[in-house]
């Protein structure tokens, strides 16, 4: 039996930190335990050697496991001393070669802490970026952000081992950085950035061309599910009075503002009222640069969210060395191959319990041919 979607042999370039002497069980074996485990349901080493056990005949359809199923501290160790950057690197390009990108599909890049893996004597707990394929429902990499940094750092990182060549890449405001837009538009994509104060000066000329510019393209949207009506109106100005269109932002060819009302059906909750303004290399018409902005939020509802109720990370207390960004790569990969297995209709935790009982679909889970 082999994996279809060469999960088998995408982690054999990676580097194994353990000392020859005692190596009694091989690398990818207890990667893959890992992996099968996680989108199973486990969520400590404890549990995914229990897992294992209980499910050694399976394993052994398609791994050596020479002596048996490894012990707890064994997995522990393993995922703790990885090398987490090799690892981040094979995920993405196990990712790159299961997926194909659209041309203009979003790629939205954020920001998100692991909670529990607050280690004492740390400032700060840890804090991944990923980015994540709108269309595909993929993530396509992480990187940790380091503790003495943040975002605006981290993001160059990713973006670097990522192949965005015609996506459109869309950002918050942290990642509103020239290096940024210049390092986007250098790797054959197009960017849209948030605006807020951390560039005041770009955020007042953009108001100030909404105020006087005479040439403003809009379009509008109207959404009345759960319980309120949001009315989205998209501006775009490509004719610029008052930004530099040239030099300062790479390709800058169009500023956007979208403002939103959202008024609530049988409840008093005041009328929301909300202005955000963007920058943008791409060419498109204001209902496109609508659609491009919504599926932004996507990172948010089926990437963090997911991650936080379906997979518990928040709640991961993961802390010694790599321990907490190599568990993290698990569940993107588990959550990559449960978000693509189309046949069953339920959310990730259903998914997860039905790849625990059910084999025949769990090996559909994996893509494993028989």
């Amino acid at each position: 039996m082999k994996p279809s979607n060469k999960l088998h042999s995408v982690f054999t370039s990676l580097t194994d930190p353990r000392s020859h002497i005692n190596r009694l069980h091989l690398l990818n074996d207890i990667l893959l335990i890992g992996i099968v485990s996680v989108i199973c349901g486990a969520e400590t080493w404890k549990q995914m050697v229990q897992f294992a056990k209980s499910k050694e005949s399976f394993f052994r359809n398609f791994l050596l496991l020479p002596n048996g199923i490894p012990s707890e501290d064994t997995i522990n160790r393993v995922f703790s001393s990885i090398n987490s950057l090799d690892f981040e690197r094979c995920f993405t390009e196990w990712i790159t070669s299961i997926s194909t990108l659209n041309t203009g599909q979003v790629i939205s890049i954020d920001g998100k802490t692991i909670r529990g893996a607050k280690s004492h004597g740390k400032k700060s707990a840890i804090h991944m970026v990923s980015a994540w394929a709108c269309e595909n429902n993929l993530v396509l990499g992480q990187i940790k952000v380091d503790e003495k940094s943040n975002e605006i750092t981290a993001i160059p990182q990713l973006l670097e081992i990522l192949d965005i060549e015609k996506a459109i890449v869309t950002i918050d405001a942290m990642g509103c950085q020239k290096d940024i837009a210049e390092k986007i538009i250098k790797n054959d994509a197009n960017y849209i950035l948030a605006v807020k104060e951390n560039q005041a000066s770009l955020l007042k000329t953009i108001q100030d061309e909404f105020l006087f510019s005479k040439q403003i393209t809009k379009h509008t949207t109207v959404d009345g599910d759960h319980g309120r009506i949001e009315t989205r109106i998209c501006s775009v100005i490509t004719d610029f009075q008052h930004v530099v269109k040239d030099g300062a932002w790479e390709n800058l060819n169009a500023v956007l503002r979208i403002e939103s009302k959202r008024e609530f059906k049988n409840s008093n909750k005041p009328t929301e009222n909300a202005t955000r303004y963007y920058i943008s290399s791409c060419d498109l018409e204001p209902n496109e640069f609508q659609k491009s902005i919504r599926s932004h939020w996507a990172i948010e509802n089926k990437l963090h969210w997911v991650l936080d109720v379906g997979f518990n990370e928040d709640a991961s207390r993961k802390r010694n060395q790599n321990a907490a960004q190599n568990y993290s790569i698990l569940l993107k990969i588990a959550l990559n191959l449960l978000k693509n297995e189309k046949t069953e209709k339920q959310g990730i935790k259903g998914k997860r319990l039905k790849a625990g009982w059910d084999e025949g679909y769990l090996l559909k889970v994996l893509g494993l041919k028989v």
